[in-house]
């Protein structure tokens, strides 16, 4: 500081002169950067008692790590920017130690009083600084909402939906209906404006939950339409049209298990009643929710058969059954006196409102005369004419088929449908029966999980109808199928089921080709009524349409009039039932009596390219060499040559009945085939395991796609 330029006789500019510097100051910034007082004193020629003074009176001890952070930056950035010829490397610190700056800006704004996270994080500040949400009760519904909702049910409803409103004040409503007519769709909206008018808790009933949860969806549909987002499972909800002092109404959806509910009160909706299993036993809890008379009764449903326990409530017979002759009354409950709707003696409002009623009043959602083309006559009468089946008449028992329901939802803790692989890596099985021709009837699909072992059930996973050419079947059902390892298909190889069949075998293992016949039809039939009867069959309680399936299979003489054959009435071209064949088609694949022959599974140890400890004799060629199988020695045998075929290293293991059962070693002495069984390249390789491809005492192991005739 004290040198100077020399002397030259000339003005020196201002720049050549040195900066004046606050000792101070400097003295401060050498402190915190951990010098000591007495070396900050020589350093800038001051005395000691000085720069303590400093330290003491100014308090540099106490300076919080910002203050000393800050002051650090400004030495720095002052001592770049004086620089006049800057390099890149300058300039980049430059840009850092700003930002640096500008943080310890945001630090100061955060501790200053009113400071908040956002000062610290500018996505936090963009966040708050948008326009206040009102805050608003879950599940709540104002006024306005309400009668939006009212305005929109009274609008959209068609001619027999507004009988079901006219008479929703009954206090037990029977309503026998065809198929897909919206009274699940008008009952869960009913319900929801009920319950904004204060008209209490509402309780649906189904035969599973997954069937409940269909009122749930439409509740939250229709309230959506005015801005009201429902959640919760039950569905609690509140609005201003309640009067004061009700409690907030709940929507409760149960499924078999409301024989446990007996704590819930309030309007109950019984949904498919007719298809319920256990009616008389579900009924007992259901009504005992609905016994105040201020709660209401509604029963909706297609008929099923006249053996159903709920037949008799609908025609009156259990009343009567209860009372005094004297006192018992006969009802008309034909289409004729029904169809308008009417309060009958036992004091129960009964309607029946068919396919061709709904498409009288108003409804224009389907083809009347198409369904009669795709729908059997006796299907058609049971689903959309509301007539009950006589399951006399059918191969299949009623009950059975009723106590192979179960709630899928609640029953199988190891299956989610919802997944990408339902059942993990676990075996199922399939059955496809195909149309009768590209204009005929439905084909079906269904899925099932075989059994475990010896008198295990078949849990049907999926079922499918499907309509189009043989492509669109294919591409179907390899779509589906890729969810599961499945390990049998059964087809009907007939009409389009023929080229469905040449589609799938190559891209899918376990493809089987069955061929009907009297004997194989009647085969079928006698495992399923075999099946059902040991109850070691489970579906879901909603599978309304395979139920139907079913009971429409009936004895009838061939057209000789020799022989008894089992058959779905048919109209000229068309076939129906498709669905229970399919389902025959899985289950045929286990023999008669339930138990499961012993199966094979093929090991390959060797081949091309393996080593001498793989191959006995040591080249991957074979020439000369020896087949050895169950020798853990690997060692040559002489004289095993067979004429040049590469012989290789096999395992036979034989499995135990049951699907999955684990397998035994079992040795055996054979010649490579090739291929012994149809793979693709990589599940040859060494090593690999190439299971068996369907029932192995029904299959034929010289045929890569074993072709199966049933006698």
């Amino acid at each position: 500081m004290d040198k100077l330029p020399p002397d030259t006789g000339m003005p020196l500019p201002a720049s050549a002169f040195p900066i004046p510097v606050d000792a101070k100051r400097q003295a401060r910034s050498l402190y915190w950067r951990g010098w000591g007082v007495t070396q900050i004193a020589d350093e800038l020629g001051l005395k000691r008692p000085t720069v303590e003074a400093w330290k003491q009176r100014d308090r540099w001890d106490e300076a919080p790590s910002l203050s000393k952070i800050e002051d650090a930056l400004e030495c720095r950035l002052n001592t770049l920017i004086a620089k006049d010829q800057k390099t890149g490397g300058d300039h980049k610190e430059i840009d850092l130690l700003m930002r640096q700056v500008v943080s310890a800006a945001r630090v100061r704004r955060y501790e200053a009083p009113g400071g908040h996270s956002g000062d610290l994080n500018d996505k936090v500040g963009n966040r708050n600084a948008g326009e206040k949400k009102k805050s608003g009760a879950k599940n709540h519904f104002k006024t306005e909402q309400v009668e939006q909702l009212e305005a929109i049910f009274e609008k959209e409803l068609f001619g027999y939906q507004e009988d079901w409103w006219a008479a929703k004040d009954q206090r037990t409503r029977m309503i026998l209906k065809s198929r897909q007519i919206g009274a699940t769709w008008y009952f869960a909206r009913e319900a929801l404006l009920d319950a904004l008018r204060g008209g209490g808790n509402q309780i649906f009933l189904s035969a599973s939950k997954a069937q409940a949860h269909i009122f749930r969806g439409y509740i939250i549909q229709f309230a959506a339409r005015v801005g009201v987002k429902l959640q919760g499972d039950p569905i609690v909800l509140t609005a201003d049209t309640i009067p004061d002092g009700e409690p907030a109404a709940e929507l409760i959806f149960l499924g078999t298990n409301a024989r446990t509910a007996q704590g819930y009160h309030g309007n109950f909706y019984f949904d498919e009643f007719f298809w319920t299993y256990g009616f008389e036993e579900l009924n007992k809890v259901a009504s005992a929710m609905a016994m105040h008379k201020r709660w209401r009764r509604t029963y909706f449903s297609t008929p099923s058969s006249v053996a159903h326990q709920a037949h008799p409530y609908w025609t009156g017979e259990r009343r009567n059954r209860r009372v005094k002759k004297a006192d018992r009354v006969d009802m008309d409950v034909t289409h004729a006196r029904l169809a308008a709707g009417v309060l009958c003696e036992d004091k129960v409002w009964r309607q029946i409102v068919t396919i061709e009623d709904a498409a009288a009043r108003g409804c224009d959602l389907f083809d009347v005369d198409e369904l009669r083309v795709e729908y059997a006559p006796d299907e058609f009468a049971n689903l959309l004419l509301c007539q009950f089946v006589d399951d006399s008449l059918s191969a299949f028992k009623f009950n059975e088929l009723q106590r192979a329901t179960v709630d899928t939802v609640v029953d199988w803790i190891d299956v989610d449908l919802l997944a990408t692989r339902p059942v993990g890596n676990r075996e199922v099985w399939a059955g496809y029966d195909p149309q009768e021709s590209e204009d005929g009837d439905n084909a079906a699909l269904v899925i099932a999980l075989p059994p475990g072992g010896p008198g295990g059930k078949f849990r049907l996973l999926e079922r499918h109808q499907i309509k189009g050419d043989f492509q669109t079947q294919a591409d179907f059902v390899l779509a589906r199928l890729a969810r599961y390892n499945c390990t049998y298909l059964g087809i009907d190889k007939k009409g389009v089921g023929a080229a469905v069949y040449q589609l799938v075998r190559d891209k899918m293992r376990g493809v089987v080709a069955l061929e009907y016949s009297l004997e194989s039809k009647t085969q079928m039939v006698m495992k399923a009524q075999h099946t059902f009867a040991r109850q070691r069959v489970e579906y879901d309680a909603g599978w309304i349409d395979l139920q139907s399936s079913f009971l429409s299979i009936k004895k009838a003489l061939t057209g000789s009039g020799r022989a008894v054959t089992f058959k779905a009435r048919r109209s000229e071209d068309v076939g129906h039932a498709d669905l229970a064949w399919a389902a025959m088609h899985i289950f045929i694949n286990e023999p008669l009596d339930g138990q499961r022959r012993p199966g094979m599974t093929v090991e390959i140890f060797s081949g091309e390219g393996e080593s001498a400890a793989d191959v006995a004799d040591g080249d991957g060629a074979g020439d000369g060499g020896g087949i050895v199988f169950g020798d853990r020695r690997w060692r040559k045998r002489a004289g095993d040559s067979r004429g040049g075929w590469p012989c290789r290293e096999l395992r036979l293991r034989r499995s135990r009945a049951g699907a999955g059962s684990p397998p035994v070693d079992r040795p055996a002495r054979m010649l490579a085939q090739q291929p012994l069984v149809r793979a693709t390249l990589a599940a040859r390789r060494a090593g690999a395991r190439v299971p068996g491809v369907a029932a192995p005492q029904l299959r034929d192991p010289a045929q890569g796609q074993p072709r199966r005739r049933i006698a």
